[in-house]
This record gives structure tokens, C-alpha cells and sequence, in this order.
């Protein structure tokens, strides 16, 4: 499955946590609500990796954590604040580089609706190109 297909699938999930606990709660919640939800959408995770911190070639002592990562494709970072800042987006692009992986997702449920907070992040994505079962565009308009 190409990254952005796991991304919907992600997303979709995220949408049905937050229809069913809503805003304004804690993280580990969210992120117990989440793990059920990918398991029954049929998707494999991996929780609290750990990030290996390598600092001119040598491997330190502390390894960085990810919440989630899906499909061994996808990191999610999932957050239960007021604003989701650029350090936040940062922080994620930084665990893609150290893991070699293309598509980190930021999942904010502290909001009213949850597309207001979700960020894509990317680390050299390549777009899937389109396969024989998509359908062409509509040039006609």
C-alpha cells in the first residue's frame, strides 16, 4: 500500500475517534482510541518506537519515541493541545529522516473539527502514479 493510501485509511480512523470521544481530553487516550480503531480497520502498528539519535556516527544514549507508525510506512504524531506549532511539523520530519520513512502525519484532536487538525508532513514523497483501475480525468469539464 503506497503511503497516501495509508494516510486516508489513518485519517479516516482518526475521524471516527474523534466523532465518538470529541475534544478535549488527554493524548494517551487518544492514542489507546486510535490503536483500536486502525486494528479493526484491519492496518498494523507499531506504538512508542524507538528512535535511534545517532550524532556523527555515534548512537547516543537516548532514542527519540514516535507515537505511532502504520503500515511500517507512515509515522503519526498525535497531539491533544490548543495550537499545533512548526516545531511540532519539525519534530516529525526529523523522525522520518532518521528513519528513512517519506509521510509523517500530525493529528490534532484539541479542535472542533478534526481537519482543522491534521498536517502532512513529507520527506522526499513520491506521488503514486496512477494505475490502470484509476479513472482518467475529466477533461471535458
Amino acid at each position: 500500500m503506497h503511503e497516501n493510501e495509508i494516510s486516508h485509511a489513518i485519517i479516516g480512523a482518526a475521524i471516527e475517534v474523534h466523532r465518538e470521544v470529541g475534544p478535549g481530553i488527554i493524548e494517551k487516550p487518544y492514542e489507546e482510541a486510535m490503536c483500536h480503531e486502525l486494528h479493526l480497520r484491519g492496518l498494523s502498528f507499531v506504538r512508542q518506537t524507538a528512535v535511534p539519535f545517532v550524532y556523527k556516527g555515534v548512537r547516543l544514549s537516548v532514542d527519540l519515541r514516535t507515537d505511532l507508525i502504520v503500515e511500517g510506512k507512515v509515522i503519526v504524531d498525535l497531539k491533544a493541545k490548543e495550537l499545533v506549532t512548526a516545531i511540532d511539523k519539525l519534530k516529525v520530519l526529523t523522525y522520518l529522516r532518521l528513519l528513512n520513512l517519506r509521510l509523517g502525519l500530525v493529528i490534532n484532536f484539541h479542535v472542533a473539527v478534526l481537519k482543522d487538525g491534521i498536517f502532512r508532513v513529507v520527506n522526499n514523497l513520491i506521488e503514486r502514479p496512477p494505475s490502470d483501475s484509476d479513472e482518467p480525468p475529466d477533461l471535458h469539464g
